[in-house]
């Protein structure tokens, strides 16, 4: 006898949750009842008042009594009665039923119609329109729909156990009396499944048998459904209801289903009696042997389940605060949304789960999937910090002594001293910033997690600065960024390693400080100058890049032209003016006005700008002779201007070489005695050929008043 069960025959969560929980508060010995029968089954209902639950039909009736509120729901004034003559009142609403009741008072909170799609003395019904705040009309079939009256908008909801065929014909109805419908489909899922399987099962099979209560809507509807596809249908409250004659036991497939008020044990009856008429008038063939105990045939299909244990399920059943999963045992399980992983979970899916607990205190299996994620996620964390590799991170709270970082859904703590290389003022700047750390430490039992960013810097720190130090030689122009300034130079990043320019290699004139030619993170071009890779000390040069002011000096100013410049330093023996950057020229006490000046600072002032007349240029000596005077008196006595430059040469040496040394102390030492070996030179000729000369030119510029 080929026998299938529905797989989602019986006790829906709404129903097996207050029959379990009444079946627990029974137990503690308070006076309990329940107002209208708690579930629609005589035989669950008889065995509960055998057990001290009553039975009672009014508020009244509760007086002094903790009483239940069944899965069905009841309307707020029935609730407030209650609340004002029970000494307490356990609400015992099916999810479902409360989101319907929800969806009805927000949308008539303005005065709007309500259609309610039901059957009119269903308790549900009943107790749904009450929370209606505005007028409520009942139908059940389309034609009563076709009957309402004309209206502009209407909130249209539906009883929780409503076939779902005959609410989108009703809906059709309403949709034609009223211009502005809104809608809201409220069958509770785990219906809609049922009565989908108990459909595709009437089709396939030659008998159907439909176990539940006559007074349940929701077996009725199932006993409907199943006799559209099979005429052969029968309803049975209990296993001896069902006819000795119903099927050919031996030949034809049976089906059975169950309505949501019906409880395991009633459909497990119902299977025996099947199994003890088989037995009872044939002896089964081979290919029937393993249908003799049907009993132990469902009884093997039940899962064993532990806690931890990982289970593959089904979705039959979502609420705005649980989804209700099949797992193939006697119990669905039960996944809080906030231990969903997936959140846009769909009836039917099939989701992979972990057993929380077997039984939660009220019967209900409790099911996780973050459970799994977070094991997953701690295993992959484990072989990542076995084999020493890096881990990405995000920072999520600033706690005392560190950072809370989450590693794919792992908490890992990083102590305020692992976070850089340098101390971390503010720790709360790291909270949402995405980094790498490594694990430092783990406590497996207690699944604890130290990590450190200050690792993963200095080892990448390290990995660039071996990179860089490679690809470094002397001679090569490479790119880089400067990071600080100091009084002496410029710090460069050149690529994971800093090198210095020094402040005499900044520029080809005098720089006063780094920050005047270069500023922090601006991107710059140097050359290698030395590398000490032993001290990892780089000496770079920047104003090796740009052009020399020496070059082409001599056309740039050529002698006799007259150019200006300013006044950049000033001596007891005259004046260096700045013609550009890094070139400069001395103008002689003699040259610095037209009459005769005991001081320089007499004709000119250092900032100053002034036109002067080049009197000579020397690129190898790097020596430029200038002259106010000249400049604005262009004719000068010739013995004069011999004198004159004669001496303005032997004066620019030594300032020269003042100047020099200031700069570089070895280029001072070589210009100063080659400048001295031609001063010498100078003056033995200058007296052997000019002796005369000179002494008349003396005179005479004593002669000469001053202006």
């Amino acid at each position: 006898m080929p026998v299938e069960i529905a797989g989602h025959a019986g006790f829906c969560m709404g129903v097996r949750r207050a029959v379990e929980k009444a079946e627990a508060l029974i137990k503690d010995g308070v006076p309990s009842c329940s107002l209208g029968e708690l579930i629609h089954n005589p035989a669950v209902v008889a065995g509960l008042a055998e057990q001290g639950l009553e039975n009672i039909h009014s508020p009244e009736e509760a007086a002094g009594r903790r009483v239940l509120i069944r899965s069905h729901g009841v309307a707020p004034d029935v609730m407030k009665a209650l609340e004002h003559t029970a000494s307490e009142v356990l609400d015992l609403t099916c999810p479902f039923v409360e989101r319907l009741h929800q969806i009805v008072r927000d949308g008539s909170a303005d005065g709007t119609p309500v259609i309610l799609v039901g059957e009119p003395e269903h308790p549900e019904v009943r107790g749904t329109a009450g929370w209606a705040l505005g007028k409520v009309f009942v139908v059940s079939t389309a034609r009563e729909a076709e009957a309402l009256p004309e209206m502009e908008k209407a909130v249209t909801v539906c009883q929780t156990t409503f076939p779902v065929q005959k609410w989108q014909e009703i809906l059709a109805a309403i949709q034609t009396r009223v211009r502005h419908p809104e809608s809201h489909c409220t069958i509770c899922s785990a219906t809609e499944v049922r009565q989908r399987e108990a459909e595709e099962l009437a089709r396939r099979c030659d008998a159907m048998i439909v176990v539940g209560g006559r007074n349940s809507a929701n077996t009725r509807k199932l006993y409907e459904i199943c006799r559209k596809q099979c005429d052969r249908t029968i309803l049975a409250e209990s296993a001896a209801e069902i006819p000795p004659a119903f099927a050919n036991i031996h030949s034809e497939m049976i089906g059975i289903t169950a309505g949501a008020s019906t409880p395991s044990d009633l459909l497990k009856e119902v299977v025996t009696r099947m199994s003890d008429m088989e037995n009872k008038d044939l002896t089964p063939t081979p290919e029937e042997e393993n249908h003799k105990d049907f009993m132990a045939e469902v009884e093997s299909t039940l899962v064993r389940i532990r806690p931890g244990q990982t289970l593959t399920g089904k979705v039959v059943q979502i609420t705005d605060d649980e989804v209700c999963v099949s797992i193939g045992y006697k119990a669905d399980g039960l996944i809080k949304r906030a231990d969903l992983v997936d959140e846009d979970v769909k009836l039917d899916d099939e989701i992979e789960v972990e057993v929380v607990k077997v039984n939660d205190g009220e019967g209900n299996v409790l099911l996780s999937q973050r459970n799994i994620v977070n094991r997953k996620a701690w295993d992959a964390l484990m072989e990542k910090y076995e084999a020493g590799e890096y881990v990405d991170a995000v920072g999520k709270e600033a706690v005392k002594g560190g950072l809370i970082a989450d590693v794919g859904g792992i908490r890992a703590f990083v102590p305020a001293s692992q976070l850089s290389q340098r101390y971390v003022e503010k720790i709360s700047d790291f909270v949402g910033k995405e980094m790498k750390l490594k694990i430092i430490e783990v406590d497996k039992q207690k699944k604890r997690v130290v990590a450190s960013r200050k690792a993963v810097v200095a080892e990448e720190s390290a990995a660039k600065k071996k990179e860089a130090w490679e690809k470094l030689e002397e001679g090569i122009v490479i790119h880089g960024i400067v990071r600080r300034l100091t009084d002496f130079g410029a710090f460069v990043d050149i690529g994971g390693v800093d090198g210095l320019i020094h402040i005499t290699d900044l520029s080809w004139g005098r720089v006063k400080h780094p920050g005047d030619v270069v500023k922090p993170n601006q991107e710059v071009d140097v050359k290698v100058l030395s590398l000490d890779r032993d001290r990892e000390r780089i000496q770079l040069g920047f104003k090796q890049l740009q052009p020399h002011p020496w070059d082409n000096a001599v056309e740039r100013y050529p002698v006799g032209s007259i150019v200006t410049g300013k006044v950049v330093r000033i001596t007891d023996f005259g004046a260096f003016v700045e013609l550009e950057t890094g070139l400069d020229g001395l103008v002689h006490i003699s040259q610095c006005a037209t009459n005769r000046i005991n001081k320089v600072e007499d004709a000119v002032q250092v900032g100053q700008e002034v036109q002067v007349k080049v009197l000579g240029v020397d690129p190898e000596k790097k020596r430029i002779s200038l002259s106010i005077r000249q400049a604005i008196e262009p004719e000068a006595p010739a013995a004069e201007e011999a004198v004159e430059a004669t001496a303005a040469a032997d004066e620019y040496e030594v300032v020269a070489t003042e100047d020099s040394v200031a700069e570089k102390f070895a280029q001072a030492a070589d210009e100063a005695a080659e400048a001295a070996e031609e001063a010498v030179a100078k003056v033995a000729e200058a007296a052997e050929k000019v002796a005369e000369a000179a002494e008349k030119a003396e005179e005479a510029a004593a002669e000469t008043p001053a202006e």
